[in-house]
């Protein structure tokens, strides 16, 4: 088996990203893939209802709705304004846990290393059990699942999800450079979390997209 990285680059489909399964069969390899976006997307969760989002104000800023194959709440991807890695291991790979839980901590370790080249200042990987909040099922920065990254004030930095099949596991990484609370408390259909409530779930990277880029494929090596 390679433990070599196959580094990839996605532009603009996000949805048919979201929803190609080539990744989860038997001759799946390592693969890490860098997703950017043209247009603004609101990615809902495998299980979240349509319902959760205000088709209105989706329509009012241009956002286009998708929805991704793992779990958790809504993420808003604005071009330029964040970063999204996507990491495939096979089965039987050094990485692997059985533990469906821990089998994501690894991933927060990857990107704390990352960050920590570029100083963003004490971070730690969050090993317990998903925390939840009144806005979590709606907006996934509003939770904390395991192997998410937080600041030393708790705010999320990094959020993972998972998808998994026999063969492969599916990680879905991303970190926000701006946060827009205000927007994506508007996405949010009624009875909706206030920008306010949701200005300090996120925490930003202090970085140009291209220089975090860079320290995760170097920490990836």
């Amino acid at each position: 088996m390679s433990l070599a990285w196959e580094i990839r680059h996605v532009r603009d489909d996000v949805a048919a990203f979201h929803g190609g399964d080539a990744w989860g069969g038997p001759q799946a390899v390592r693969t890490a893939t860098f997703v950017s976006a043209s247009h603004p997307v609101l990615a809902l969760g495998s299980a979240q209802p349509d319902s959760d989002v205000d088709p209105a104000v989706v329509s009012a800023l241009g956002v286009e709705v998708v929805r991704r194959r793992s779990g958790g709440g809504a993420v808003l991807l604005v071009p330029g304004e964040f970063v999204w890695l996507d990491l495939v291991i096979p089965a039987g790979d050094p990485l692997w846990s059985d533990d469906v839980a821990r089998a994501m901590e690894w991933v927060g370790d990857l990107w704390v290393s990352a960050l920590d080249g570029l100083g963003f200042g004490e971070l730690s990987v969050h090993r317990g059990a998903m925390v939840t909040t009144d806005w979590s099922r709606q907006v996934c920065w509003s939770g904390l699942g395991t192997g998410e990254v937080v600041d030393a004030a708790g705010a999320k930095v990094v959020g993972v999800s998972q998808r998994r099949t026999r063969d492969a596991a599916r990680f879905q990484s991303m970190a926000h450079l701006v946060w827009h609370p205000e927007r994506v408390a508007a996405l949010a259909a009624a009875p909706r979390p206030t920008a306010v409530a949701l200005a300090t779930a996120a925490a930003v990277v202090p970085a140009d997209a291209s220089a975090l880029e860079a320290a995760l494929a170097a920490a990836l090596g």
